[in-house]
């Protein structure tokens, strides 16, 4: 099975959601990108607990493309602290994840 990963990061609206999940793919460091949302986010802040409204960006990559695919990020990511979580894909459907490992092969 290829080395892929599940890379999520939360946004505070839609469109930077959108602008993430669009340059990722466009980049062909991601072979997709879901967007949901609204959720609901509870943590702590700068000592305080805080409640705000996100979006969830959910990204299918290779372990190979970690590493440019969080500097993409990074580099649109409207938070100071950016939650940019990547867990491995242990298993799933055989075509599903050959085409993940298919659509981002060039990196």
């Amino acid at each position: 099975m290829p080395d892929l990963l599940q890379v999520i990061t939360a946004v505070p609206d839609r469109s930077s959601a959108d602008k993430i999940a669009g340059l990722v793919v466009e980049k062909r460091l991601a072979a997709c990108a879901q967007v949901i949302g609204p959720i609901t986010s509870t943590y702590w802040w700068e000592g305080k607990i805080e409640t705000a409204a996100e979006w969830l960006c959910l990204i299918k990559t290779t372990r190979r493309c970690y590493d440019p695919l969080e500097q993409a990020i990074r580099g649109v990511h409207p938070y100071q602290v950016a939650e940019i979580v990547a867990l491995p894909l242990v298993a799933g459907s055989a075509s599903y994840l050959a085409w993940v490992d298919a659509e981002v092969s060039g990196h």
